[in-house]
């Protein structure tokens, strides 16, 4: 992997992520951009603990653009974009538009690949191997932003989840603070390993998982699995056999296992609805240990974190979606339509032949 890091004309950084030793990455930002401007602020709720995130700016940024004028893909001749090269493999960039910056974190933008008709599922191997590699570089370089407490890696695809832009990109986002969902995990663990003297909740979780029905795929140094509460229709949660707490922590193995594991794992969420329906919504979200102090969590440190890919989609049957409504909403209570026993059988039947 190459990586070669450059400004664009309002100033924010962009970085190619190239296949070849020998590609040369010297376009310039043509565009006549002014400064990039945000108002994001974090608030605290006092009542519930947690953090909202209120930027304002965001309600100006790019909508459903044509595909003649998509800002993710390369710059040609006089259709100036967000990549000012005329092909990449791989590009990472600020958001122009973003939920945290400054003191407040950092958004990036992931360009997988200059292809606006693809898909992540229909990555080549070499191509999702970049994009790991490049989550994991992102991961190191912000994790020492003095701001940056935590590093999250994910991809919404398709509009049903509200993107925005139709070409293959993924985010990521620095937040200043340890998120709520990653405090209650970190919290379970704690609790777990207190009541057990010393038990990793994570180690137990797998191996109960990998002993029952709900294996979706199982490769030498991966495992996929519809966790026993799963709070989506079809929700799968990938983790490494061997525990680690972020992405830096995966050895050349795991490393080269992953690729051919999650694009089977993507090509089997296209398929759960049969033939002739839309690609599948969904979210892939990467959960990495906070690179933060955990003394409010008596007894856990880093490396009792367990990375892990949680893949889900919002939609629970043909031409249908979940939807959060009052218990969900309202009370943070999920009901679920589709038992997780179900899900992973159908996810076992689309298997790739």
């Amino acid at each position: 992997m190459k990586k070669t890091s450059t400004r664009l004309a309002d100033g924010r950084e962009l970085i190619y992520y190239d296949l070849r030793d020998d590609h040369v990455r010297d376009a310039v930002d043509r565009r006549p951009l002014d400064r990039t401007v945000t108002t994001s602020e974090v608030r605290h709720d006092v009542l519930l603990g947690d953090a909202v995130a209120v930027a304002s700016h965001r309600q100006g940024r790019t909508y459903h653009p044509p595909a003649d004028e998509c800002p993710l893909c390369p710059s040609e001749g006089d259709r100036l974009s967000e990549i000012p090269d005329s092909s990449y493999d791989v590009v990472v960039f600020e958001n122009r538009f973003p939920s945290l910056a400054g003191d407040s974190g950092r958004c990036e933008v992931v360009c997988f690949t200059s292809d606006h008709t693809a898909s992540f599922a229909g990555l080549s191997e070499e191509q999702a191997r970049l994009v790991l590699d490049a989550w994991t570089d992102r991961t190191s370089e912000l994790s020492h932003l003095p701001s940056v407490e935590q590093v999250f890696c994910f991809e919404n695809r398709g509009a049903e989840i509200g993107v925005t832009l139709q070409h293959p990109h993924g985010q990521i986002y620095a937040y200043p603070f340890t998120t709520p969902r990653t405090s209650l995990m970190l919290r379970q663990l704690a609790a777990h390993k207190e009541a057990t003297g010393g038990e990793n909740l994570f180690d137990a979780v797998l191996a109960r998982e990998l002993a029952g029905e709900r294996v979706v795929l199982e490769g030498e140094h991966w495992a996929a699995f519809v966790p026993y509460a799963a709070h989506w229709p079809y929700e799968v949660h990938l983790y490494p056999k061997r525990r680690v707490p972020d992405l830096l922590g995966l050895d050349e193995a795991a490393r080269t296992e992953f690729p051919q594991v999650y694009l089977e794992l993507l090509k089997r969420f296209d398929r759960i609805f049969g033939e002739g329906e839309p690609p599948t919504p969904y979210i892939a979200a990467w959960h990495q240990a906070p690179f933060g102090a955990l003394e409010d969590f008596d007894g856990v440190t880093r490396d009792d974190f367990a990375l892990h890919l949680e893949l889900f989609t919002i939609r629970r049957t043909s031409g249908k979606l979940k939807y959060l409504a009052g218990s969900e909403s309202g009370m943070s209570v999920f009901i679920n339509d589709v038992p997780p026993e179900g899900a992973a059988r159908r996810l076992r039947e689309v298997a790739s032949s």
